[in-house]
């Protein structure tokens, strides 16, 4: 069905229920990797990344992803980090334990270098010691209020670099995911979902607007496929 896109419609989204089931949970996180994977979430943050850890190369770089669902964008990019040979170190936070427990699963085991844990990012403030914060994919799921503060909170935390990689509010980008949520995914959640989270998607001059009145002074947005933004701040 064809909704109005001329503004935010956001509407509640079956994965943000508690009560979700977590074998139903685990196969929407299932088809949300992979479409995260054809999207190219982790390569849109990798080259912010690699040039952090080149800057950095006296220290270890920590780098803390933002309710991080099933962490295959954490796990993706320690496993680009380690192919290149940089000192990096990925944590990966959510609220969700059915999601953590996936990525946990899903990490190499004994790799020190990745880990989970639990926190309601809404609610918590975020621990010190990162040298970037990057989120994806999680802040058309907030108010208004809600998602400055959470860019507010990421500037205010990471010590150089922060980066948010979501959705844009398009008729191509709802298009979108009405067809690849059906076609590459089986789970009715994501089928559901994808869709919704288009609606209620932000605008990408109304993130930027956003983002300068939570203190990224010198924010940069970029549009990248399929209908998505990244939008990255170097703290000064």
């Amino acid at each position: 069905m064809w909704i109005s896109l001329s503004r935010r419609n956001r509407q509640p989204e079956m994965m943000d229920q508690p009560d979700l089931p977590a074998d139903v949970h685990g196969k929407a996180l299932l088809g949300l990797a992979r479409l995260n994977w054809l999207s190219g979430s982790s390569r849109n943050f990798w080259p912010a990344l690699r040039q952090l850890a080149q800057s950095r190369s006296e220290h270890t770089v920590r780098v803390l992803d933002v309710a991080c669902g099933g962490g295959d964008v954490m796990i993706a990019l320690a496993n680009k980090a380690r192919r290149a040979g940089y000192d990096m170190e990925f944590v990966g936070c959510d609220v969700s334990e059915v999601a953590l427990s996936i990525a946990r699963k899903n990490a190499k085991p004994g790799d020190q270098r990745l880990r989970f844990f639990q926190a309601n990012v809404i609610e918590s403030e975020f621990p010190a010691g990162f040298d970037a914060i990057v989120c994806s994919l999680f802040l058309h799921h907030l108010t208004d209020s809600d998602a400055e503060d959470l860019l507010r909170r990421m500037g205010l935390a990471a010590d150089r670099l922060v980066m948010v990689d979501d959705l844009v509010r398009s008729r191509s980008g709802y298009a979108l995911a009405l067809l690849a949520s059906r076609l590459l995914v089986r789970s009715p959640i994501v089928h559901l979902d994808g869709p919704l989270s288009v609606a209620g998607a932000f605008a990408p001059d109304d993130v930027l607007l956003m983002a300068k009145r939570a203190g990224w002074a010198e924010a940069v947005l970029s549009r990248h496929w399929p209908q998505r933004f990244l939008l990255q701040w170097w703290k000064p």
